[in-house]
């Protein structure tokens, strides 16, 4: 995508957090972030039209950094159909403050996608 813009399926703002130099993308609204999550999230949802959903895409240290901070309503988890010779943890670090529950299950194509709610204190 970064060779050909126009492939580019997104009109909205999209925040990166990364702690790398990072090349942009012509045409992309693309906002390269390496702050606490909580002014990057404060940005995001003032220009969020009333009642719309904020998602979250990334690595489970990320999550974290989001869940710590209690900005997260819901985790809804893409398990892939691997089967690895070892265990190896799904996140880098457990999530066990607050605990989530297990909302629904369901196919997505080759997927299993589980929801969790976060609840709140």
């Amino acid at each position: 995508m970064r060779d050909d813009p126009a492939r580019w399926p997104y009109a909205q703002p999209t925040w990166v957090f990364t702690s790398r130099e990072l090349p942009g993308v012509p045409g992309a609204d693309l906002r390269f972030v390496s702050d606490a999550v909580e002014p990057v999230h404060a940005e995001v949802a003032a220009l969020l039209p009333e009642g719309k959903d904020l998602w979250l895409v990334g690595g489970g240290e990320l999550v974290g950094m989001f869940l710590d901070a209690g900005l997260l309503d819901e985790v809804h988890l893409g398990v892939a159909p691997v089967f690895l010779g070892g265990g190896a943890p799904l996140l880098p670090r457990r999530l066990v403050t607050p605990p989530l529950e297990l909302v629904g299950c369901s196919r997505a194509g080759s997927f299993v996608q589980l929801d969790y709610r976060v609840p709140r204190a």
